[in-house]
């Protein structure tokens, strides 16, 4: 398996063809098991894959990051942001119209996102630059909306911002478009504010999952 790749969109059209040949029956998807890659880079973020039935939208894209950035869990504010909210998010709010897989919500939790940074700048060789976002303690939350994601930590080497993203379960064809183009712009931010390169994306899923949305008769060549 290929675990290196230019950009997220050559990530995408290799795991494409990888799960739709490789991938096995587990519910009611196709699935591969504990995958991890590498984009060398990160801010080639735009997947632009040219298939009819699966056109990266980023426009939405830019508006999910912009309602990370909010740090407002309520579906609402991406419906201010976005225009609209998408049907897949008013069926994983809760009563009060929140939910827990808004990134920027959990990094904000105790300061995450600003302790990163600190502990970067004060140290620039810690191990300890660690998001947390998938959290046992408030697992009873979690009842509409399970955080995809466990976590996410930076590490500087050779002068450069690195970034490994930690997920339990990742669907191609939604999940990993959007999620891929957030936490892109998250490692970009915090480089940023490091006034540092960017460097590699590490992204790693226990189960990748695809092909409830995808018709039999498609193949990469359409992509």
């Amino acid at each position: 398996m290929i675990t290196k790749f230019k950009n997220a969109r050559e990530a995408f059209v290799y795991f494409y063809n990888e799960i739709n040949s490789n991938g096995v029956v587990f519910g009611d998807t196709k699935a591969l098991f504990n995958v991890g890659f590498t984009l060398e880079h990160p801010q080639q973020k735009n997947i632009n894959v040219l298939n009819p039935n699966r056109n990266f939208n980023l426009q939405y894209a830019e508006a999910e990051w912009q309602w990370y950035l909010s740090g407002d869990p309520s579906i609402d504010k991406l419906g201010e942001i976005n225009g609209s909210i998408p049907p897949i998010w008013e069926r994983m709010a809760d009563s009060e119209r929140k939910v827990r897989s808004n990134y920027g919500w959990q990094w904000e939790r105790n300061h995450q996102l600003d302790k990163v940074v600190a502990m970067l700048k004060s140290n620039p060789e810690t191990r300890q630059a660690v998001i947390s976002i998938y959290d046992g303690k408030e697992i009873s939350t979690y009842r509409k909306d399970t955080p995809c994601t466990y976590a996410v930590q930076f590490t500087i080497l050779d002068s450069k911002l690195h970034m490994a993203v930690l997920m339990r379960s990742n669907d191609l064809w939604f999940g990993f478009c959007n999620d891929q183009y957030c936490f892109a712009s998250l490692q970009e931010l915090v480089a940023d504010r490091l006034s540092i390169e960017l460097g590699t994306y590490y992204h790693f899923a226990h189960n990748p999952v695809s092909y409830t949305h995808l018709r039999a008769h498609e193949t990469p060549e359409h992509l």
